[in-house]
């Protein structure tokens, strides 16, 4: 190559990993044109003076303004310089107002005439992050009626009731069961069983639209509602909108000795969580509530 230098330095400014090398006093040797554009859209240009900047104490001046993600990257810099290690990574996340990212961050230490020198990267993860995210997602949702499931509902009860006890706040739990749905499925088909599921989950998202509530489909044909810091007759009225909505669908059951039309059975119970208490004595009161409703003929709201 007639020019090895410029040929090499066109070949990481086509590489999309932000690129830059620094020396052992933490200053920026060089940046490919992938960490210059980064800069240069995200409010943080500086041109060609990236050259001489110092990269340890802009991440130091980041950890100093709480920036969690600059400590770690300072910290995982000065472990590869200072210690010896042989690399350091982490994963972050940098959103834009406009959409998700998330970096991988890498630190490799070389050396070349005797002088001691560190190459700084950052790879864009953000399609594997998504997929995962995805995966997640899917894990804590029901495959039929695309709401939480139990165990997601279990995990957010507990922290909820964590929440709650820490502001001595009431939360209250509606356990729902559709009345007699063995004879619809029976009469009518699963098909037709699994569409009438489908659509008292989407009724019930109405009823957990903020960050303390949560719908979940708790196991075959039973329903759990929560509602953090909400009273127990706050909860009544929700419970008792939730029995006119499900009215309102009409969705045919007329072998049920209950009403043509599907109906549900709800015990609501409401507790305000102290050390003396568990999160599962809540759903043992409101089960024990949705057997009374059954017994006492259903279509009702036991509290």
């Amino acid at each position: 190559m007639k020019d090895s230098c410029r040929f090499l330095s066109h070949i990481l400014d086509s590489i999309p990993d932000h690129i830059a090398v620094i020396d052992e006093n933490g200053k920026i040797q060089y940046a490919n044109k992938s960490w210059s554009a980064f800069g240069e859209n995200n409010a943080c240009a500086l041109g060609d003076e990236w050259i001489g900047v110092n990269y340890i104490e802009e991440c130091k001046k980041a950890a100093a303004m709480g920036d969690a993600f600059g400590l770690q990257a300072y910290e995982g810099i000065r472990s590869v310089m200072e210690r010896g290690d042989p690399g350091f990574y982490f994963e972050y996340p940098c959103h834009s107002p406009d959409e998700k990212r998330w970096f991988m961050m890498r630190v490799t230490p070389f050396q070349i005439s005797g002088e001691k020198y560190f190459v700084i990267s950052h790879q864009n993860i953000t399609e594997r992050k998504l997929s995962e995210e995805k995966v997640k997602e899917l894990a804590r949702m029901d495959g039929l009626t695309n709401i939480p499931n139990r165990r997601t509902f279990d995990a957010f009860l507990h922290e909820e009731w964590r929440r709650c006890a820490r502001l001595k706040k009431p939360i209250s739990m509606a356990l729902i069961d559709l009345d007699h749905f063995k004879t619809l499925n029976d009469n009518y088909g699963h098909q037709y069983g699994d569409e009438c599921l489908v659509k008292i989950a989407g009724l019930l998202r109405e009823f957990a639209s903020r960050p303390g509530d949560i719908c979940a489909r708790y196991g075959g044909e039973e329903f759990a509602l929560v509602w953090g810091d909400t009273s127990l007759e706050q909860a009544r009225q929700l419970s008792g909108r939730l029995l006119k909505k499900v009215a309102e669908l009409q969705i045919q059951n007329e072998y049920s000795p209950v009403s043509r039309f599907l109906s549900v059975s709800i015990g609501l119970a409401e507790m305000v969580p102290d050390k003396g208490r568990k999160w599962s004595e809540l759903i043992a009161e409101a089960d024990r509530l949705l057997y009374i409703a059954k017994e006492n003929g259903r279509n009702r709201v036991e509290s």
